[in-house]
């Protein structure tokens, strides 16, 4: 069982980190060398409409085996590394909360009154999220690999 859930743990996790990945260096600027605002920001809202549904999964996943595994060793026995993946992780979900129920909202209601400038303003704003929740990301793969 602790092999499933840390399968589990570490498959959410690449999802959501490689996806933020993907977006952030490939589809992003790719979409904004190719395409007009009207065609660049649909896609965008559409893709991410689709990867946000994969990253409430995630998170699902991620909240579950890792209290699993957090609470299967026990608060006081477990890494320091643990303690702080888990508390970097919080602050990850509140942040990704934040960027779905704001500026991916907004996206979603100016693409569809084409207001193109609205648009794009909320997508910047959903990069410098996800970017920071890469970074975010990151520190909690490094809090476990070199505290645990």
């Amino acid at each position: 069982m602790p092999a499933l859930m840390k399968f589990l743990h570490l498959f959410a996790a690449m999802a959501w980190l490689g996806g933020v990945t993907f977006m952030l260096f490939a589809l992003r600027p790719v979409a904004a060398e190719q395409l007009a605002p009207p065609q660049r920001l649909a896609l965008i809202a559409q893709v991410l409409r689709r990867f946000f549904a994969l990253v409430w999964i995630a998170i699902a996943v991620l909240l579950l085996t890792g209290l699993a595994m957090l609470l299967g060793v026990g608060m006081k026995h477990a890494p320091m590394g643990w303690h702080l993946m888990l508390g970097i992780g919080l602050l990850m979900f509140a942040l990704f909360g934040h960027l779905y129920f704001g500026p991916f909202r907004r996206l979603k209601l100016a693409v569809s009154a084409s207001d193109w400038p609205e648009g794009g303003r909320r997508v910047a704003q959903i990069a410098a999220l996800a970017m920071a929740n890469l970074v975010l990301g990151a520190l909690a793969i490094a809090a476990v690999f070199f505290l645990a």
